[in-house]
């Protein structure tokens, strides 16, 4: 087994979500779970979008665990995955 880094598109509920406050809650959630880096996204008339790596073992289900755990965190309208690689 390798492991995989995974990217999850973050989106907010609103432009006017604080998205330092986004980042901390994800940076303290997510660290001891392979967390990269995260990083903002310009979307369209003010909205971002958050960029988060993840680094993880290659096991089943892993994916799902970590996309179920972004969507539940408030503030956050939707979470995709948008790039997955092994390494």
């Amino acid at each position: 087994m390798g492991d995989v880094s995974l990217i999850y598109q973050v989106m907010p509920e609103s432009a006017d979500l604080d998205l330092e406050d986004l980042k901390s809650r994800i940076t303290s959630g997510f660290s001891d779970r392979g967390l990269n880096k995260i990083d903002e996204k310009p979307i369209a008339f003010g909205l971002k979008a958050l960029m988060v790596n993840i680094v993880i073992s290659d096991r089943d289900g892993g994916t799902d665990e970590l996309e179920a755990l972004l969507e539940k965190l408030d503030g956050v309208a939707s979470v995709q995955c948008v790039d997955l690689t092994l390494l």
